[in-house]
């Protein structure tokens, strides 16, 4: 392998990994140190590790769930409520057509809405990981 240059850009592909091979968390390597299995298990077992489970749930549920209606709302309303989705908004655009591109915006809001989120989520599981490292 030849010397690294400063200017090039293309990610070293052979880096150490913190996972091993078999799938099991051997050693992370965070800013405090290095946290084995033992952690990780005392990390699951926690109260606060359940409850930001039980957080996830609670966003993630409900936000598959209201993207899968949203999503099957447009054919199951082509198809038993023609006359609503017919109805002319401006020009030829229709009802259809609007809810159709409505679907692009709604699957972008909730995916900013979840990096959002998501981004508390890492905070609080980064302080658990920390706080079981320093123990």
């Amino acid at each position: 392998m030849s010397s690294p240059n400063a200017n090039d850009v293309t990610p070293i592909v052979s880096a150490a990994a913190s996972v091993s091979p078999g799938g099991n968390q051997s050693a992370a390597n965070l800013p405090d140190g290095p946290i084995n299995a033992a952690h990780w298990d005392a990390i699951a077992a926690s109260a606060e590790f359940k409850a930001l489970l039980r957080a996830k749930v609670r966003f993630i549920v409900p936000a598959t769930i209201f993207f899968v209606v949203y999503y099957f709302a447009l054919p199951y309303l082509v198809g038993y409520q023609p006359q609503l989705m017919e109805k002319k908004v401006w020009g030829s655009i229709n009802i259809a057509y609007l809810f159709a591109l409505s679907q692009f915006f709604m699957a972008w809001g909730i995916a900013l809405l979840y990096v959002f989120v998501a981004a508390g989520w890492d905070r609080t599981a980064a302080e658990l990981i920390r706080r079981f490292a320093g123990r």
